[in-house]
């Protein structure tokens, strides 16, 4: 009889992709199990076909929104008889999954309010013994209660394209008048709020650095509502970069998305989903840090120097003493003032003479 998992990670597509990492350990290691994983319907893109996933469980607005309809999702869980859950970030939606599920073996982390539901409460390391980076470390010592051992563990997650979807993105960029046989960089010019977003006046700086030497095609990633703002950061730039940019591109869909940044040579901007993304289909990236998001979580699989990252505390750490992250994201917006283009300029050359015009 199969073991059944259900893996839990009820957040961001970022944390979705990379909690992926639990699911593929536990197939390699239990052949024999049915991993099942429980996530937001809005990140599902970024994990199907995933082949160490027997089945995706998608928690929907409706359970959200409607207790009678969240209630009845309960039992569900309850009638699927899990032997193991795994709930990668413990919120409170995650909590009661893992109540009603009865499952034998219960595993979170350790939380003052809720580790009285789990079998095994993990406390979360501070500091990092790896290049995985600590958002990666976390997530695999959650499964030190049934595997002592994990292997593989040096690549990234994977996201799992077809060649369909691949073939699509092409035809798709060729329609749109851009060369793929030439290089093309993906800008990640925004961030999921405002305080992950480099301020655009930088970021304009640093596209123009960009420019300075590229010959290719720039690609701006956004979703339609940011496009006002997408407009200004395009008003900044200097002419060299505006005649490389292509700022009507925009992919109709997640996958589509994926499939656009496959063919891109690498992405560079504000660290968020597109990044952790970037990583999972083998795109360099160099990514540019909020000051109140903690670097040492998210800077992963950085080993190979194929993925960069910067931060406004690897130049001013003294800005950051005796701060808690609460203190930090209210200083946000100060904070990014600071952190000026010219402190990475020649991390973002080096990046781009490496992986870009070596080729």
């Amino acid at each position: 009889m199969k073991r059944k998992i259900l893996v839990i990670q009820q957040k961001m597509i970022g944390d979705v992709l990379t909690s992926t990492i639990l699911c593929e350990q536990l197939k390699k290691n239990i052949p024999d199990s049915e991993i099942h994983y429980l996530i937001y319907s809005h990140t599902e893109a970024v994990v199907a076909n995933n082949p160490h996933i027997d089945r995706v469980i998608l928690f929907t607005q409706e359970y959200r929104e409607s207790k009678p309809a969240f209630y009845k999702f309960l039992k569900e869980i309850k009638r699927a008889k899990y032997d193991t859950v795994i709930d990668a970030y413990g919120k409170l939606e995650g909590n009661l999954v893992s109540l009603f599920s009865k499952a034998n073996i219960k595993i979170s982390r350790r939380k003052w309010y809720s580790s009285f539901i789990y079998t095994h409460a993990i406390t979360n390391a501070i500091i990092t013994r790896t290049k995985l980076g600590l958002a990666v470390e976390n997530r695999l010592s959650l499964l030190s209660p049934i595997l002592p051992e994990v292997t593989n563990l040096l690549k990234p997650p994977k996201i799992y394209l077809t060649h369909t979807e691949i073939d699509a993105a092409k035809d798709f960029l060729e329609k749109k008048g851009i060369d793929t046989s030439k290089h093309i960089l993906m800008i990640g010019v925004l961030g999921s709020g405002k305080n992950k977003t480099y301020p655009l006046p930088y970021m304009a700086k640093v596209i123009n650095t960009i420019a300075e030497k590229f010959e290719g095609t720039l690609l701006f990633n956004y979703i339609p509502s940011q496009k006002k703002e997408v407009e200004k950061l395009y008003g900044l730039c200097g002419e060299k970069a505006k005649k490389q940019i292509s700022i009507e591109i925009y992919a109709p869909s997640l996958r589509s998305f994926l499939g656009v940044l496959h063919h891109c040579q690498a992405i560079i901007g504000n660290e968020g989903g597109a990044i952790n993304m970037a990583k999972a289909l083998g795109v360099p990236s160099f990514s540019i840090f909020s000051p109140w998001i903690t670097k040492i979580a998210w800077d992963t699989y950085n080993s190979d120097n194929m993925n960069i990252a910067v931060h406004l505390g690897d130049f001013h750490p003294e800005l950051f003493e005796n701060k808690s992250k609460k203190e930090l994201k209210k200083e946000a917006f100060g904070l990014y003032q600071k952190f000026e283009p010219s402190f990475f300029n020649d991390d973002l050359k080096k990046f781009l003479k490496g992986k870009i015009f070596s080729n």
